[in-house]
C-alpha cells in the first residue's frame, strides 16, 4: 500500500518491481549501473532492503530510493550500504518544490517503521547526466548534516587535460620495457591474487567484492564492466577493472605485482583506460577516492599520482538527517 504525501505517493520496493526500477534508472537523470536492481541483487542477501519506489498521483513510478538497513548502525537506514553511493534515482519529476515533498514523505515512511536516522549517500554529480542536485537542497532544508566526505580525482575528458612530465615519461619507460595491454575479462581470476595482495600489503584491506562476485557481475555486465591487464611477454604483471557508468568510466580495482610496480605497469593500464573513455564517449575518467578513516585521511601521495593524469578533483558526499518526530531528533530539543 502506497503512502499519499499529496501529489507523491512512496510504497516499499517489491520484487515485481524489478523490471520497472531497472528501466527508470536507464532513462534516469542521475542513475548508474550501481542502482538497478540487478546489480543490487548480487549481494541482496546481506541486507534487510528497505528501498523505496516513489509514485506520481497517476501511480506512475517516477523515482526510486535503494536502501537498507544499516548492519552496523542499528534504527539507521542507510542509501546505500552495499554501494558507493546511492540516493534518489528520477527522471527529473523529483526536482524543486517536490523534492522536499518526497524527503519528507522518506522520512515520514521509515519514521512509522521506527528507524530513527538515515544516512544518505548522493549520487556524485559526475554521474549525472542533467543536474540532479535537488535532493541536496531538501536534506539542507530538513537540517541534515554533512557527516562524511571523500575525494576524488577525476579527468574532464572534455577539456584539454595533461598528464605530468614525469608521468609521460613512465609512460613511455614502460612501452619500452616491453609491456602491453589487452581487454580480458577471462584473466580476472589471474589477475585477482595480485588484487589481494597489493591491497593487503598497501592498505591492509580487502576487495569489496569477492573474485565469485566479481566474475558474476562482469558476465551479468558484459557492456558495462570490463577488464584489462598488462603482461611482458607471457606473464601478467598488472590488471585493473572498470565500470562503465554513462557519462563516467570509474577505475574500481587496479593492482600490480612487484615487476610490474618497478615498470610502471599500472600507468599503461591506466591510459588504456582513458583511451577507452574517450573513444566510447564519456565525459569523465573517475579514479575513485583517495581518502581513508571515513574520510578523515587522505592518502596524498596516491591522490597526486591520479592527479598526475592531468585529474581534479571530486566530492563524494555523505549525509545524515535524524528523522524529524524521532527519539533521537526530540532529544537533540531537550
Amino acid at each position: 500500500m502506497a503512502e499519499d504525501h499529496g501529489q507523491v505517493a512512496i510504497r516499499p520496493y517489491a520484487l515485481e518491481d524489478d523490471a520497472a526500477w531497472d528501466a527508470l534508472v536507464a532513462k534516469s537523470w542521475n542513475g548508474t549501473l550501481l542502482h538497478t536492481r540487478r546489480f543490487l541483487s548480487y549481494h541482496a542477501d546481506r541486507f534487510t532492503d528497505q528501498s523505496l519506489v516513489i509514485q506520481d498521483e497517476h501511480g506512475a513510478m517516477r523515482a526510486v530510493l535503494p536502501a537498507a538497513s544499516d548492519p552496523s548502525l542499528p534504527g539507521t537506514v542507510t542509501s546505500h550500504p552495499g554501494i558507493t553511493y546511492g540516493g534518489i534515482i528520477h527522471d527529473g519529476w523529483a526536482h524543486g518544490e517536490r523534492s522536499i515533498n518526497i524527503m519528507e514523505a522518506i522520512a515520514s515512511h521509515y519514521l512509522a517503521l521506527e528507524f530513527h536516522t538515515l544516512r544518505y549517500r548522493p549520487v556524485p554529480v559526475i554521474y549525472h547526466r542533467i543536474p540532479a542536485q535537488d535532493d541536496l537542497y531538501a536534506l539542507f532544508r530538513m537540517g541534515a548534516l554533512r557527516d562524511r566526505c571523500d575525494l576524488s580525482a577525476t579527468i574532464d575528458l572534455g577539456t584539454e587535460h595533461r598528464m605530468t612530465k614525469g608521468r609521460r615519461a613512465s609512460l613511455q619507460k614502460a612501452r619500452r620495457l616491453g609491456v602491453e595491454t589487452c581487454w580480458d575479462s577471462e584473466s580476472l581470476e589471474e589477475f585477482w591474487p595480485i588484487l589481494l595482495e597489493t591491497l593487503e600489503r598497501r592498505h591492509a584491506a580487502k576487495p569489496v567484492h569477492t573474485l565469485s562476485e566479481m566474475s558474476l557481475l562482469a558476465k551479468s555486465f558484459p557492456d558495462e564492466i570490463s577488464v584489462a591487464i598488462a603482461r611482458v611477454g607471457s606473464d601478467l604483471v598488472a590488471g585493473a577493472v572498470f565500470f562503465a557508468s554513462s557519462p563516467v568510466l570509474h577505475l574500481q580495482y587496479i593492482a600490480t605485482n612487484q615487476v610490474g610496480m618497478d615498470i610502471g605497469a599500472a600507468d599503461t593500464l591506466i591510459d588504456a583506460g582513458i583511451a577507452a573513455a574517450t573513444l566510447g564517449g564519456c565525459r569523465y575518467f573517475d579514479f575513485g577516492t583517495s581518502t581513508e578513516d571515513q574520510g578523515r585521511s587522505l592518502n596524498d601521495s596516491l591522490y597526486r599520482f591520479k592527479a598526475s593524469f592531468g585529474a581534479g578533483g571530486v566530492a563524494y558526499e555523505h549525509y545524515e538527517l535524524t528523522l524529524p518526530g524521532s527519539s533521537a531528533d526530540l532529544s537533540t530539543h531537550h
